[in-house]
C-alpha cells in the first residue's frame, strides 16, 4: 500500500517542469522546500543562485514561495530540485519579451574579456561587445567594470546560452531624435551656437546638439585661412550662421564668418576712385593680376590695365611680390571687387607732365609777349 501511495504521489511530478514550493526550513549548506511531497525536499547552495552563496540564508528565508525546477525523479530524497535553473528559465523566458518588445533594461558589467565586456542580468550571464558600448571607440573598458547601465538585449539563444546585449542603440535612437527635433527647427538665415567636434583639412565639424554641420574653411574667417586650426579647435565654443540644410541627407553648411561683420567694407572706406595707391602683386591669371591694397583688401588689375601696350601673359609686365603704385579706377562695393590700373599712372603722369610743359611754356611765351610790348 505504502508503494502504491508513493507512486501515485509521484505521478503529480514530471522532470524538466517548474512547480512551486515552500520554503521550510533553512541551514547553512540548503533550503528546504515544501512541494507537497511525502518529504521536504533540500536545495543545496549551488542549486539555490549563481554564483552560489555562502549561506543559503542569503538567499531565501522560511515561508518564502519559490520555483523550483525538478531536474530528476527519484534517489534518496524522492527527487532533485534546482531554484537556480527555474529562475534561469523564468529569466530566458523574461528575456525573450524583453527582446521581443525591445525594453531597455538594466544590466552590471562584471568583467571585461576580449571583445568586450560580461554582464550580469536577472541571473543571467550576457556578453556586451565592446562596438556596442559607445557611439565612439572607447579605448579602455576596464573603467566600465562594476557599472550599471541601460541596454538592450540585441540578440537571444536560451538552447546556447547566448544572451547579447547593446547600450549604442540606445545612444543611436537618443542621437535620431535629438537630429530630427533640431533639423525641424533649424532656419536659414539664423544663429546658433556650437562646439567644434572636429578639425579637418578643409574645415571644422560643429556640433549643434545632436547633429553635426560642416564650417568650410572659406566660411571660417573674413581673411585668407591656411588651416582651420588657426582659427579653431575641437572643444572651442563658437557661434554659426545657418547657410543651408538637407533633412534628408541631414547636412548642414554653417559659416562662423558671416556671425559678424564683413571687415572689407570698413577698410575700403578709406580708399577712393582717382587716388593712387602701392601695393604687392599677389597673384597672376590669364585675365591680369591681383595686387593686395592690405590685408583682406585685394584689387584686379585686368590686362588692358597692365601696359598700354599688347600682351598676352600677366607676367610680361609684372612678377608675384612686385611692389607697383596703381590708380584706382572703380570700386564696387556690392561685389566686393576693386579695379585697378598701371597705365593710367603712366598717363596721368605724361598728362600732369604735358599740362607742366603748356603752362611752363605760356609764361614763357607771356614774357616774351611783355618784353616786346616794353621795347
Amino acid at each position: 500500500m505504502q508503494s502504491l501511495l508513493e507512486e501515485e504521489s509521484m505521478r503529480n511530478f514530471a522532470e524538466n517542469e517548474i512547480i512551486k514550493g515552500t520554503v521550510i526550513m533553512v541551514d547553512r549548506d540548503a533550503a528546504y522546500v515544501d512541494v507537497g511531497y511525502k518529504q521536504e525536499i533540500p536545495v543545496p547552495n549551488k542549486e539555490l543562485a549563481y554564483p552560489a552563496p555562502d549561506n543559503a540564508s542569503d538567499v531565501v528565508s522560511v515561508g518564502d514561495e519559490i520555483d523550483v525546477y525538478i531536474v530528476y525523479i527519484g534517489g534518496e530524497n524522492g527527487m532533485v530540485l534546482s531554484k537556480r535553473r527555474a529562475d534561469e528559465m523564468t529569466a530566458w523566458n523574461n528575456a525573450k519579451k524583453l527582446y521581443e518588445d525591445k525594453t531597455s533594461v538594466t544590466i552590471k558589467i562584471t568583467k571585461l574579456i576580449k571583445g568586450g565586456l560580461l554582464v550580469a542580468f536577472s541571473g543571467l550571464r550576457g556578453f556586451l561587445p565592446a562596438s556596442q558600448i559607445e557611439l565612439h571607440f572607447i579605448r579602455d573598458l576596464a573603467s566600465y567594470v562594476g557599472k550599471e547601465i541601460q541596454a538592450r538585449i540585441i540578440e537571444i539563444d536560451s538552447r546556447k546560452q547566448r544572451l547579447i546585449f547593446s547600450h549604442r542603440v540606445l545612444l543611436e535612437e537618443e542621437r535620431a531624435e535629438k537630429q530630427a527635433e533640431l533639423l525641424s527647427s533649424l532656419q536659414v538665415g539664423e544663429i546658433r551656437k556650437g562646439r567644434v567636434k572636429r578639425v579637418v583639412d578643409y574645415g571644422a565639424f560643429v556640433d549643434l546638439g545632436g547633429i553635426d554641420g560642416l564650417v568650410h574653411i572659406s566660411d571660417l574667417s573674413w581673411n585668407h585661412v591656411k588651416h582651420p586650426s588657426d582659427i579653431v579647435n575641437a572643444g572651442d565654443e563658437v557661434e554659426v550662421l545657418v547657410k543651408n540644410f538637407d533633412p534628408e541627407t541631414k547636412r548642414i553648411s554653417l559659416s562662423i564668418k558671416d556671425t559678424m561683420p564683413d571687415p572689407w567694407f570698413a577698410k575700403v572706406e578709406k580708399y577712393t576712385v582717382g587716388s593712387y595707391v602701392v601695393g604687392k602683386i599677389v597673384k597672376l591669371t590669364d585675365f591680369g593680376a591681383f595686387m593686395q591694397l592690405e590685408e583682406g583688401v585685394d584689387g584686379l588689375i585686368r590686362m588692358r590695365e597692365l601696359s598700354e601696350k599688347h600682351i598676352v601673359k600677366a607676367d610680361e609686365v609684372v612678377k608675384v611680390g612686385d611692389d607697383v603704385k596703381v590708380k584706382i579706377i572703380h570700386i564696387d562695393k556690392e561685389n566686393k571687387k576693386i579695379a585697378l590700373s598701371i597705365t593710367r599712372v603712366k598717363q596721368d603722369a605724361d598728362k600732369a607732365e604735358f599740362d607742366q610743359y603748356q603752362e611752363k611754356q605760356a609764361e614763357q611765351d607771356k614774357s616774351a609777349a611783355n618784353n616786346e610790348t616794353e621795347e
